[in-house]
């Protein structure tokens, strides 16, 4: 069994923050086919149903961004499970808006949400950032996180969000580089290079004789048969015949 957690902030208040963009992933997965309706438990609203022939949990705590390990801990140790068994899904400022990254473990980077999930969950978990962008300065962040998605993030946001419900499968299989890739191409970006399929390597080419050699390979001196400057040159060149 495996555990997708979203971060976010519950209420209309705070839907369609940039800050909700975990909430906001998982309403995306939960609407495909095979999902149970949100219900109450946990301090969160979970969802069940199946990925890759995996049972999963959906779950979007309820408890505010800086309490969510509470709520995804509870539903953890509820199943005994471990923070190998786990997914969180949360907004990056450090990335660049419509960019994801993913990876285990790992430091909370300033994020309150992952500080709580560190703390009630351990840190071996795997966490999927989606890029928000940063406002440039730090007395700017508090209003950037809290504020909506506007209309130039509509050019992404949507894209980024369904193809991540469309892929959900490659999240829970593991297949970490060939999912960032498909969330680039969603958003009309190239995959980064160490997410690109590295090509074959073509094997050498045998080394060839030189040009110089080749004009020169195959020509024999014109040898006259007889006389002084035949015995004079065979000295020179050698009896081939011999």
């Amino acid at each position: 069994m495996l555990i997708i957690a979203g971060l976010g902030n519950p209420g209309s208040k705070y839907s369609g923050n940039r800050h909700n963009i975990g909430f906001m992933a998982l309403d995306a997965i939960q609407r495909r086919p095979g999902f149970s309706p949100w219900a109450k438990k946990f301090k969160a609203l979970i969802s069940e149903g199946e990925l890759a022939g995996d049972k999963v949990l959906l779950i979007k705590p309820q408890t505010y961004m800086n309490l969510s390990g509470e709520a995804v801990g509870e539903a953890m140790r509820f199943y005994k499970l471990g923070p190998e068994n786990i997914i969180a899904i949360y907004d990056e400022l450090d990335l660049a808006p419509g960019k994801a990254r993913i990876k285990t473990a790992g430091g909370h980077g300033g994020h309150n949400g992952i500080k709580s999930l560190d703390a009630h969950c351990g840190k071996d978990y795997r966490r999927l950032r989606l890029g928000i962008g940063h406002p440039g300065a730090k007395e700017f962040v508090n209003n950037h996180v809290l504020g909506d998605f506007d209309k130039l993030d509509q050019a992404w946001l949507p894209q980024l969000l369904d193809a991540l419900a469309d892929n959900a499968e490659m999240l829970v299989k593991g297949e970490d580089s060939q999912l960032m890739n498909k969330l680039a191409l969603a958003v009309g970006s190239q995959p980064d290079e160490d997410e690109k399929p590295k090509p074959t390597p073509k094997a050498p080419k045998p080394a060839g004789k030189s040009h110089i050699h080749q004009a020169r390979g195959g020509m024999k001196p014109n040898i006259p048969a007889t006389g002084p400057m035949a015995d004079m040159l065979k000295k020179l060149f050698g009896d081939k015949d011999k």
